[in-house]
């Protein structure tokens, strides 16, 4: 038996302390800086509402000259551009103008292969109101095409309908935005003038030329609604009419005067964003996110220049898309460090050691009660049929695989029942790890074989207890915004567990069940 050398486990002791206070004293450090110097803000949402907005565009180019066009958000609107880039490599770039919206061109004179171009802006919301500008005359709009003699004669009709009915130009324009939005109108004029085509931007042109034709000016507006996150945001549109010498906007949805105050104008008309030459295969993808760091001060001099070093080697630098996952994945430390506290220290029995966590990370979209619900149901199930796999005596591998390929089977089952029955939350289901949840059941039934099934539920029961703590804390809006704003807080963590790596004394469940022991003394 080799002696134990008790100079080396000091030694090695020392230098974990020495490591720990390290890594805390570098993390403090780092912190206080950026929230206390920098100003980072400490709350979440803490900000003045700047938003990030990311257009990735990407196609195939076919070994041939290149042209994709986009369309840009105006500079000065209800919300200014305070930053914007154009992100791509080898292209020529221009800006200018197309039918009154300004216009980004990219240009190569041969490319082949997978390509990305990136639109970024910084958008700031300003006290001004597109409303209040004033409408500039026009004869004929450049998009209104005429009607046919059967279209003209439904629209002549349906407009008459329509005035006999409204008092003044925003009674008559909520009463046409009803009646083309009603899809089982059984109005044949409505059938005529809108065909097979009743989508948002149909209803709103057909409404432009309808109005045109009693000689009220309006126009169509696209635009995009600002979130705190997201990573593909969809174009919105809605009607803008020539009211006593302004611009009023309509919704198309509820046909009443006014848009959410979060809905930002793009671009006005009927042309398409982007246009492409030269290409295949074009996909687009608008990402947006609330700066995190759009509470700081207004740097000047020195902590101008410390602020920019700092933000373009932070997590906030990264793209949007990115973003959104380090928001998710930077909570697992958070959720991990939970879970020792839990086996270390409390003394919970739990399967696994990390399977807690992975299951938390489902319930972020299942919700509490139903990740838990689905979890129950597919180890339960899963379970049965590793006691009859066992029968079969097959060997560890393939009776693993085995497990694996049920649970798939199962919560494919469980999707489609619950799609059936009209609970969308079964949906959720293939969101969980079925690795994990294939080890779950293995480890289950082999401590149910060997520790009898008390053991093995109360580990089952543990194991679901600490994923719903971890799920909780995981799901601080707080904790979250700190971990990614402030991802040096990680080595934080990280001493702190190092530091539990030493403890040796007894657990809190052990304090309870030795305490017969304690009170015979």
């Amino acid at each position: 038996m080799r002696p134990v050398n008790v100079y080396q486990i000091q030694m090695n002791r020392r230098h974990l302390y020495l490591l720990a206070s390290a890594l805390l004293a570098t993390g403090l450090l780092i912190f206080f800086y950026k929230a206390f110097i920098l100003n980072f803000p400490l709350k979440p949402n803490a900000q003045v509402e700047n938003w990030d907005i990311e257009m990735r565009m990407s196609f195939k180019a076919q070994d041939k000259p290149v042209k994709l066009s986009l369309l840009l958000p105006p500079r000065q609107g209800t919300y200014n551009i305070v930053d914007e880039r154009f992100i791509s490599k080898g292209y020529g770039l221009n800006t200018g103008k197309k039918i009154n919206n300004r216009q980004v061109v990219w240009s190569v004179r041969k490319a082949k292969g997978e390509q990305f171009l990136y639109y970024r802006a910084t958008v700031s919301p300003s006290n001004f109101t597109e409303q209040a500008v004033k409408v500039k005359p026009s004869k004929k709009s450049q998009y209104l095409e005429p009607f046919t003699d059967s279209a003209q004669l439904a629209a002549e009709s349906l407009l008459k309908d329509v005035s006999d009915h409204s008092a003044d130009t925003e009674s008559l324009v909520s009463e046409l935005l009803k009646r083309l939005k009603s899809s089982s109108s059984k109005d044949d004029n409505v059938r005529v003038l809108l065909g097979n085509k009743a989508n948002d931007q149909t209803r709103i042109l057909t409404t432009i030329r309808l109005l045109a034709l009693v000689g009220i000016q309006a126009r169509i507006v696209n635009g995009v609604r600002l979130e705190t996150l997201t990573r593909s945001a969809a174009i919105q549109q809605w009607l803008e009419v020539a009211q006593e010498g302004y611009w009023q906007a309509y919704s198309v949805d509820t046909a009443s005067p006014g848009i959410p105050e979060n809905y930002m104008t793009w671009w006005r008309g009927p042309e398409k964003l982007v246009y492409l030459t030269g290409g295949k295969a074009l996909e687009k993808k608008i990402a947006i996110s609330l700066r995190k760091e759009s509470a700081l001060l207004n740097p000047t001099g020195y902590e101008k220049q410390m602020k920019s070093a700092i933000y373009e080697y932070s997590l906030l630098a990264l793209p949007i898309e990115t973003q959104a996952v380090y928001q998710i994945l930077l909570t697992v430390p958070l959720g991990v460090f939970f879970l020792v506290i839990l086996r270390n220290i409390i003394g919970l029995k739990t399967f696994g050691t990390f399977m807690p966590v992975l299951i938390a990370m489902a319930f972020r979209e299942t919700q509490l009660f139903w990740g838990i619900a689905l979890f129950i149901t597919i180890v339960g199930l899963g379970l049965g049929i590793r006691f009859y796999l066992e029968y079969l005596k097959l060997l560890l591998v393939p009776r693993l695989a085995s497990v694996l390929i049920i649970v798939i089977i199962l919560m494919a089952f469980i999707s489609l029942v619950s799609y059936k029955l009209g609970i969308m939350h079964g949906l959720s289901i293939a969101l969980f790890p079925m690795v994990i949840l294939t080890m779950t059941i293995e480890r289950m039934s082999i401590v149910w074989e060997e520790h009898g099934a008390l053991e093995a539920i109360q580990q089952g029961i543990g194991s679901l207890f600490a994923a719903s703590l971890t799920y909780l804390l995981m799901s601080l809006d707080s904790l979250q915004h700190i971990v990614f704003v402030f991802p040096e807080t990680l080595l934080i963590l990280l001493a702190a567990t190092l530091l539990l790596g030493r403890y040796t004394g007894y657990r809190l469940f052990e304090l309870f069940r030795f305490k017969a022991l304690a009170k015979g003394k």
